[in-house]
């Protein structure tokens, strides 16, 4: 008989240090058969549900949340999950319950919970009992704690960032929860924390410390088949937990004191290469030196130098609408230029204006008191549409979170000599060239653009960049974690202490 598994998701990654809260209204919400309509769109789910129609299960879709990241989520988000859930058990326990499998991010924190996946988790092993399985997918910028570990049977982490594998990955913890429905094997999952954790872009698997650590795991699986899935997380620093940082968890059938000792070694390895997670950022000034030295028809035929912001990273939480690249774009005349910020009241505020009018606008830098404030600027609106595009990439980072299109929200372009804004009522991951491309807007002809991220855009801008830079401007994700008040994480921690 066909094995009837439970799919579930609730996906966020929290940034604590934000104000504010994240409400039910600010998740997109899918309810029962609506789960379906994710197959083929290359996210994690869709994944999922490939692997389900290839063994033969009888999926009881339940319940997907997910939001982008932002602040604190409120507590009706956690359960309105859990009262969905609960009621699918009830309503299918008489039928039957095989499995559960669940996409979560990893470094989701609520009101009144700093560890939501493993609180979860806890509650379906009590709610479920110890027999059935409870597999999943995560992020690898989960913060893990012991609690995940401990009542989850295995999950798979993304092996990359940027997460162009999240689809693949759900593929393989579905594969592993197939593989305990058939067998019956029960696993282990251990778990490991090193006192160290970097900032986002020293997480890119491209680059280490990430690459040698995926690539030891990836040994550790060859090298002991008992031992089923090894993941690296990265971590999610601006989410103030006790279990923030970098971790790992192997998923085992045979001894746990092996994965146990594998994962020790990730932990030395982590930290011998713990300042390699540091990324360099240049200053503001030093970039603009850049930018003239090199404004030249040559490099502007190479491509566009791409300058990536991560203090404003909208894939962290960050608002998306700080200034301070825009302000010095203008005020040292940058050639051919761009950059998108998040600002609804700009665009409403274009509503009546026709194509080639002109109009002060204050725009962006009031998202975050972190930003440099607004840029008062007069402009020439180029157009406007309602924001909506189907992704280039149907594998990017961004189809991770939410598959193959993506809603900006009403969206205008404007122009202020040789800087074109494109504005949006909605914070959008730079991880998509359709973003511009849906605007009228060419990025491979710019000479700069402007990149409110701090990886996961790598994937489609290092495609067309002549150079990339990282900068250092005014932010809620500065790399510089010294910067923020964190009371929760456990200390000492690198690089926070000695």
């Amino acid at each position: 008989m066909a094995k009837r598994v439970l799919l579930a998701g609730l996906f966020h990654e929290t940034h604590t240090f934000l104000s504010g809260r994240m409400g039910l209204s600010e998740f997109e919400i899918r309810v029962g058969g609506e789960l379906l309509t994710a197959e083929g769109d290359g996210s994690p789910l869709a994944g999922v549900l490939s692997v389900a129609c290839d063994a033969g299960w009888e999926v009881i879709p339940v319940i997907d949340l997910r939001a982008t990241p932002g602040p604190t989520v409120a507590d009706e988000v956690v359960e309105r999950f859990w009262q969905e859930f609960v009621a699918a058990v009830d309503r299918e326990r008489a039928r039957g319950i095989d499995g559960v499998y669940l996409v979560l991010h990893g470094a989701m924190v609520s009101e009144s919970c700093l560890d939501v996946e493993g609180e979860l988790l806890e509650r379906i092993r009590q709610l479920l009992g110890e027999s059935i399985p409870v597999c999943g997918v995560l992020d690898l910028h989960g913060n893990i704690s012991e609690r995940t570990a401990q009542f989850s049977h295995g999950f798979v982490a993304y092996r990359e960032n940027p997460h162009a594998d999240a689809c693949q990955a759900a593929k393989d913890g579905a594969l592993l929860l197939d593989r305990l429905l058939r067998t019956g094997e029960r696993p282990v999952t251990v778990w490991e924390h090193p006192p160290l954790m970097w900032p986002p872009p020293g997480t890119g698997t491209a680059f280490e410390p990430m690459r040698s650590l995926e690539a030891a795991a990836r040994e550790i699986e060859r090298a002991h088949r008992d031992i089923l899935a090894v993941n690296v997380f990265g971590g999610f620093s601006f989410a103030d937990t006790p279990d923030t940082g970098v971790s790992f968890t192997a998923t085992t059938v045979g001894d746990p004191e092996v994965a146990c000792r594998e994962l020790r070694r990730l932990s030395d390895l982590a930290w011998q290469l713990r300042e390699r997670g540091l990324v360099r950022e240049e200053t503001l000034e030093s970039v603009i030196a850049t930018l003239k030295r090199d404004d030249s028809p040559s490099t502007t035929q190479r491509g566009p130098i791409v300058i990536a912001e991560p203090s404003d990273n909208i894939g962290g939480g960050a608002p998306g609408d700080g200034t301070a690249l825009l302000r010095a774009f203008v005020e040292h005349a940058i050639p051919n230029c761009a950059v998108a910020i998040n600002d609804p009241a700009a665009v409403a505020a274009l509503r009546d204006v026709a194509t080639g009018g002109r109009v002060t606008l204050e725009i962006g830098g009031r998202g975050s008191p972190l930003s440099s404030g607004p840029v008062r600027l007069e402009v020439e609106f180029v157009s406007r549409s309602d924001g909506q595009f189907e992704l280039e990439d149907k594998q990017s980072h961004l189809a991770s979170m939410c598959g193959s299109y993506f809603d900006m929200g009403p969206c205008a372009v404007v122009r202020h000599g040789e800087v074109t804004i494109l504005l949006t009522s909605r914070k959008t991951p730079p991880f998509d060239l359709g973003q511009w491309r849906s605007q009228g807007i060419e990025p491979e002809k710019l000479f700069a653009i402007g990149v409110k991220a701090a990886v996961a855009h790598r994937r489609v801008y290092d495609r067309i960049a002549s150079q990339h830079i990282t900068v250092d401007t005014p932010g809620p994700c500065s790399s510089r974690l010294e910067r923020f008040p964190f009371r929760h994480v456990r200390r000492p921690i690198f690089p926070l202490d000695p």
